[in-house]
């Protein structure tokens, strides 16, 4: 706009120096005296004059339009940069305090599993001091390790709550408070700048109107369009398309698991009361308090400039100019309400961790509680203690000190956790086919949160849910997306099968981990005995897993629910061959089911593999009674499988060449019909076949037809031509992709109306034959009548 307005002005400055030209240049002509009374040459010189003026009229409309509408647009300018800025600023801003609250929630965990199992060893060693009866000064120096451990697990208790209920409350205000209050923001500020660009093109077009007829119905258009501008609606189809989804909320519980190992006085979701935690609980709620009388006296005073500046802007005669004092004033009331919005929020999260502090201190009563009860009168002779509860003797101590001791030495990296109970949420998955199969439960393939990266011995590396099996790299680089994300797979180099890490940073790294002499696995750092202990060694440690990638594994990529184990999966028998491999019947196990089961032979490019794999993802999607139903895929290891829905017609082809004679019109006719409907289904899934045939159709039970082979795999009588680029089925070929040939005459049996169809389904113009969804309602009106 402000290139093509000053590029307006020089042209407007030029055509008045041309027309003041012409004007001197016609002056230096008089007439003479011969002409005097001449009506002609009134007239003419009627127009000299006129010319003259208009030249006058154009410089100056053309300098008012130099000096006020380009001084006003570049303010606007400035202005709409100003506001991406402030906006980002503020968006960053208070995302950035959600992300720190995140990663303080996942240090203070750590610190807090930490402070557990510090807490368990010094009670470990203090009864085992304690029980073997030695010196007063190493019990007493046992029981204070045990103390001072107590004391700080139970301060790093209370953190993890506030913490927690501070980043659950931070994240509610951010979605329904923070966030919308500056987009509400952004909108109103936006819609002022809309209103100021009206001004200036308003002021543009008065200047540049010459009230000429040419002119005026040139600018009847313009200002007609001009006025059609509304600010209140000048971002509705723009928010419209480009909206984003809401935030999804994010949940901030605590974690019950985290006290699976400890048996003191410490409670879920309640603060701790004690000896340990009175006087830190006490100056935390004096804290609070006062901080809570700060913000109500920050909202009281943005309540009091709210109101004021709203008196002041009812008062002011509201004019749309850039940085009139009423548009001032509102832009000041729309910052002053997200501030006091903010506000309130930050009252809210202060009051409800005072709550949660004042409650645990008003249940406490007179007396302190104590944080742990030390009085273990302990005797050797079997006798009771004080408290008249059973203990045990010295030699069951000592074998469970023994056993604890071994398991030690056994688990030199993180394997203590993997015996602690799993609190998993596995949730059942049901294979459903078209025989009526009952749900089964599959509990083995759900996504286990990455922060719970543990090594357990009693899994296999096959096992793991970040191990892909013999994933090609390409499928590799479509689930590595962002920095950080990895996985482990296997591949075959030389014959010899190697396992591999592969992560996402600064692009796609592939690491082979490498086997030491003594059968170790390692990087760059220390062996372990496992890829499992290695790979979670370096999920936890955080460092690069070489110093020249400078990598970092941050976060897992688990398998998707749909991908099997392939001993899970039983060869019975072939029953057909492919493009990509061998189709065999199998079992499913544990469920025992019975399914169908395409392979891909080992030795095809990768790229080949990849189609097998993709089309896998694209059929999984669908589910229709008339669609061969998709149940898995197989990448662990070699072969990799396609597991499907087995149907026991085998293919309509040789069913109707077997049992085509004793069928009656109306039965193949509803055979017509389950095809017709399968695919406009896939047609209002936006799928193209591109092969459908017989030989590419399943008949099950009822003799239901149901569309398979998506490209996947086909059986040997296929009839196809290649131009060394595609395969293309001959005799179903469309007319204007091959046109040479014959068409298929009127089968025996076949009604009059459905040969019909099958004419308008070869129109030689593609846009006279129908659609799936007509052929599929066309068929069934047709079974009515026979």
């Amino acid at each position: 706009m402000r290139r093509f307005i000053m590029h307006r002005v020089k042209c407007d400055r030029e055509y008045s120096l041309a027309l003041s030209a012409l004007c001197v240049q016609t002056a230096k002509q008089e007439p003479g005296e011969e002409l005097a009374g001449s009506l002609v040459a009134k007239a003419w010189s009627a127009i000299v004059d006129t010319t003259e003026t208009v030249g006058r009229l154009f410089k100056q409309n053309a300098d008012l339009v130099a000096t006020h509408t380009l001084d006003k647009l570049s303010c606007l300018i400035l202005e709409k940069r100003a506001l991406r800025k402030v906006y980002q600023e503020e968006h960053q801003r208070i995302h950035g305090e959600l992300t720190r609250l995140r990663d303080a929630v996942l240090k203070s965990t750590s610190e807090y599993e930490k402070c557990i199992e510090n807490a368990a060893a010094a009670k470990e060693k203090y009864e085992d001091q304690f029980m073997k009866g030695r010196g007063n000064r190493k019990v007493e120096e046992a029981k204070e390790r045990y103390v001072k451990a107590t004391r700080k697990l139970h301060q790093a208790h209370n953190d993890y709550i506030l913490l927690l209920n501070e980043a659950m409350n931070y994240e509610h205000h951010l979605r329904t408070t923070l966030l919308p209050g500056l987009l509400e923001y952004q909108q109103t500020v936006q819609q002022e700048a809309v209103d100021c660009w009206q001004t200036v093109v308003r002021d543009f077009s008065h200047r540049t109107n010459f009230c000429s007829e040419p002119f005026q119905a040139l600018q009847k258009s313009v200002v007609e369009s001009i006025e059609q501008v509304n600010s209140d609606k000048e971002y509705e189809d723009f928010v419209e398309r480009y909206k984003s989804k809401p935030i999804p909320p994010i949940d901030f519980h605590y974690d019950e698991s985290l006290l699976n190992n400890y048996s003191g006085k410490l409670k879920p979701e309640q603060i701790a009361i004690d000896e340990f935690t009175i006087d830190s609980v006490r100056e935390r709620i004096t804290e609070l308090q006062a901080k809570v009388a700060h913000i109500q006296a920050v909202i009281l005073e943005k309540e009091t400039q709210l109101a004021q500046f709203q008196v002041d802007v009812s008062e002011i005669k509201t004019t749309p100019d850039l940085g009139s004092a009423a548009m001032v004033k509102k832009r000041a009331v729309d910052i002053i309400k997200r501030e006091r919005d903010e506000a309130k929020c930050q009252e809210e999260r202060f009051n409800s961790q005072l709550q949660l502090l004042v409650q645990a201190l008003s249940l406490m009563g007179n007396e302190v509680p104590r944080a742990l009860d030390l009085d273990l009168d302990v005797t050797l002779n079997g006798e009771q203690s004080s408290k008249g509860e059973e203990i045990m003797d010295f030699t069951t101590i000592s074998k469970i000190a023994a056993r604890h001791f071994v398991d030690k030495l056994k688990s030199p990296f993180l394997r203590k956790q993997a015996n602690r109970p799993q609190h998993s949420k596995d949730s059942e998955e049901s294979i459903t086919t078209s025989n009526n199969i009952s749900e089964e439960t599959n509990n083995t393939h759900h996504l286990r949160p990455y922060s719970r990266m543990t090594v357990n011995p009693n899994i296999s590396l096959q096992d793991e849910d970040w191990f892909h099996g013999v994933l090609p790299r390409e499928e590799v680089v479509r689930l590595l997306v962002n920095d950080g994300d990895y996985l482990v797979r296997e591949t075959i180099r030389n014959e010899t099968k190697q396992v591999v890490l592969s992560v996402c940073w600064q692009g796609h790294k592939h690491f082979i981990v490498q086997t030491t002499a003594d059968g170790k696995y390692r990087f760059e750092g220390p062996a372990f005995s496992t890829v499992q202990e290695l790979i979670v060694y370096q999920h936890h440690l955080g460092h690069p897993v070489t110093s020249k990638s400078g990598a970092i594994l941050q976060t897992p990529i688990f398998r998707e629910r749909w991908e099997l184990n392939n001993d899970d999966v039983e060869l019975v028998e072939k029953i057909g061959r492919g493009n990509f491999g061998d189709v065999y019947r199998a079992l499913l196990h544990p469920q025992r089911l019975d399914v169908a089961v395409k392979t891909c032979r080992v030795n095809l490019p990768d790229e080949h593999k990849k189609k097998f794999l993709q089309e896998g993802r694209i059929l999984k999607q669908y589910d229709h009674p008339n669609i061969v139903k998709f149940i898995g895929i197989c990448v662990q290891k070699q072969p990799i499988m396609i597991v499907m829905e087995l149907v026991p017609g085998g293919s309509l082809l040789t069913f109707l060449r077997n049992q085509g004679p004793k069928l009656s019109p109306k039965e193949l006719l509803n055979m017509c019909t389950d095809a017709a409907a399968g695919m406009a289904y896939l047609e209002s899934k936006n799928c193209i076949h591109r092969d459908l045939a017989a030989r590419n159709c399943l008949v099950g039970k009822n003799n239901v037809v149901k569309i398979s082979d998506f490209g996947m795999s086909r059986e040997e009588e296929e009839y196809i031509v290649s131009d060394g680029m595609k395969q293309i089925p001959i005799k179903w070929t469309a007319p204007e992709a091959l046109n040479f040939g014959y068409r298929l005459p009127a089968p025996e049996k076949v009604p009059e109306t459905v040969y019909q169809l099958m004419l308008r389904c070869w129109e030689y113009n593609p846009d006279k034959r129908p659609t799936f969804q007509e052929v599929h309602q066309t068929l069934v009106n047709i079974g009515k009548n026979i």
